[in-house]
């Protein structure tokens, strides 16, 4: 289950912003992920919720956005979803139209509380 390494991977990422920001509360981490990225959004769900538990991370929320198989009609310009597999254009009837996005799996956004102290010691 790669969820769990991918989870561990969201982690590690923001273990290190952590250390950049002491005091901060982590709320909230956005991810992207595309319908052609392999992932079982459940299973991730899951993996996270787990790791983060009884963690100095806890109560982190993890919110997906789920982003579909987009494809680009080289012939009308048409950007389209793709839908039960059918990567023809919709538009013209062009056969060879190219994937443009759906393999996303990128951290979108990191939601943080910036404690009173440090705030009173940036000058802020």
């Amino acid at each position: 289950m790669h969820e769990l390494s991918i989870a561990s991977s969201i982690l590690e990422t923001i273990q290190a912003e952590a250390t950049r920001r002491p005091g901060a509360r982590f709320v909230k981490v956005g991810l992207r992920v595309g319908e052609l990225a392999g992932v079982d959004v459940d299973a991730l769900t899951f993996s996270f919720d787990a790791l983060v538990k009884s963690s100095d991370l806890e109560p982190l929320k993890l919110e997906i956005e789920f982003c579909p198989r987009r494809h680009l009609c080289p012939g009308c310009g048409q950007n389209f979803v793709v839908r039960e597999y059918a990567t023809t254009c919709p538009s013209c009837g062009e056969p060879r139209t190219k994937c443009i996005s759906g393999d996303e799996l990128d951290i979108t956004y990191l939601e943080i509380e910036e404690s009173q102290v440090q705030s009173a010691a940036e000058g802020g």
